[in-house]
């Protein structure tokens, strides 16, 4: 977690307790983490297993599957054999809504396959089978160890708990927006579940508590509230947030602001995709967010200029789409050969105006002709001029030279250790 500067504000406040997840850590002094869920069948174990494995080398930490009915919980042991053989070891989260006791009961391999269970309060019964039904399914966490994650959401907060809070609220001299109301429910429903969680066995360090709503103001008020209240890990998520630009812009405002106030550990970006649009954008804009924020560092940052008059030809744009389509591409390979390289900043500029600086404050950068400018590019690295690019070649010699970088400063070096402990038998 990087500490940020007295001007941005107040020091990160997460949460001291860590949820471990399989591999994963959640809160404590653990890196904010990057989640997703498929929209698959899960009955389906060969394109659940696709859609996982493709969120996970996107970069998605956790990926959350939907556990409805028997099927699905019989495919998940299934679905975990094909990812290992495949290679992939992103940790499985089940989603249970209404008959979650019930699946866990009669697939106990399911369970066992699990990374987390997440229970929705307002989904686990109604009046007296409520208790009984959440108690089954923190029983079958405590048993095989695993965490769980209470996640409340606005569109199904227990209906019991919300008409007691209202009928409070209305016998009061001067009651309450009947939203604030809505809002302290959500958090005491998470709060209370985790109370509950507790009395029946499950550690305080396994509990992560989320409360999702749909509006960016309503997101950001009770996160506070209960970042106020509690100690556990948060998940972050700005629900049914929408498609394309909307759901990404209202995902960022609501997050943004209660990151920067150190509140979160882990987050998703419930973005719906666009017809024919890729899952994997979610894991995509929730990197790029806590990357802007000095949070994290998933993959080299292409900066680009936005164009202008000046700037008449679009090859700079293709140029900064190539080449921030190659380093994401190359991130899988490169993650454990050059450690470092996603903290790499690349500037793909279109004119003399500011491309110049702007290249020299990055790793390696370019800066194009612009309009009524001499038809040649000059490339910087580490701030020094080191070539001037000419012709029709511009792009791929720019990407050998962005290559050759990667590979001279990001190799990882030998281990001198060997050679050490050789020397000492010496």
């Amino acid at each position: 977690m990087k500490c940020y500067p007295e001007t941005y504000g107040p020091a990160p406040r997460r949460s001291s307790r860590k949820v471990r997840v399989a591999h994963v850590g959640i809160g404590g002094d653990a890196p904010i983490v990057v989640q997703s869920m498929t929209n698959t069948d899960t009955a389906d174990v060969a394109a659940t297993a696709e859609q996982v494995a493709a969120l996970a080398r996107a970069g998605s930490e956790l990926v959350r599957v939907t556990v409805n009915n028997t099927e699905a919980a019989a495919a998940v042991p299934l679905i975990r054999e094909r990812l290992e053989a495949m290679g992939i070891n992103a940790p499985l989260v089940g989603d249970f809504h209404f008959n979650g006791h019930r699946l866990l009961a009669r697939h106990p391999a399911c369970a066992e396959s699990l990374a987390k269970l997440r229970i929705n309060p307002g989904n686990v019964g109604r009046g007296s089978k409520r208790d009984e039904q959440f108690a089954t399914m923190i029983e079958f966490a405590c048993k095989y160890g695993k965490p769980v994650r209470i996640g409340v959401n606005w569109g199904s907060l227990d209906p019991e708990l919300l008409a007691r809070l209202m009928d409070e609220n209305a016998r009061l001299a001067e009651p309450e927006d009947a939203a604030v109301v809505t809002r302290r429910a959500l958090v005491a429903s998470a709060l209370d579940s985790a109370k509950q969680a507790e009395g029946l066995g499950l550690p305080h360090d396994r509990i992560v508590l989320s409360c999702k709503v749909s509006g960016v103001q309503d997101l950001i008020a009770v996160y506070r509230d209960l970042a106020a209240r509690c100690d556990y890990a948060l998940h972050l998520g700005l629900t049914e947030a929408g498609m394309g630009s909307k759901g990404i812009v209202a995902s960022t405002a609501a997050m943004a602001v209660l990151l920067q106030e150190g509140i979160g550990d882990t987050i998703r970006v419930s973005l719906t995709p666009e017809p024919g649009g890729e899952r994997t954008r979610e894991v995509i804009v929730a990197q790029e967010i806590l990357q802007t924020m000095g949070l994290r560092s998933f993959t080299p940052m292409v900066i680009a200029c936005p164009g202008c008059g000046r700037t008449t030809s679009t090859y700079f744009q293709e140029l900064a789409d190539r080449i921030q389509g190659y380093l994401r591409a190359q991130m899988p390979a490169w993650r454990s050969r050059y450690p470092g390289v996603e903290n790499m900043r690349v500037a793909v500029m279109g004119c003399v105006v500011n491309g110049p600086g702007e290249s020299k404050h990055a790793n390696v950068g370019i800066s194009l002709p612009g309009s009524g400018e001499n038809p040649v590019a000059p490339v910087y690295v580490d701030g020094v001029k080191t070539v001037t690019l000419k012709g029709d070649n511009i792009a791929a010699e720019f990407q050998s030279i962005v290559e050759r970088y990667v590979a001279g400063n990001y190799s990882r070096r030998p281990d001198p250790a060997p050679q050490k402990r050789d020397a000492a038998r010496a």
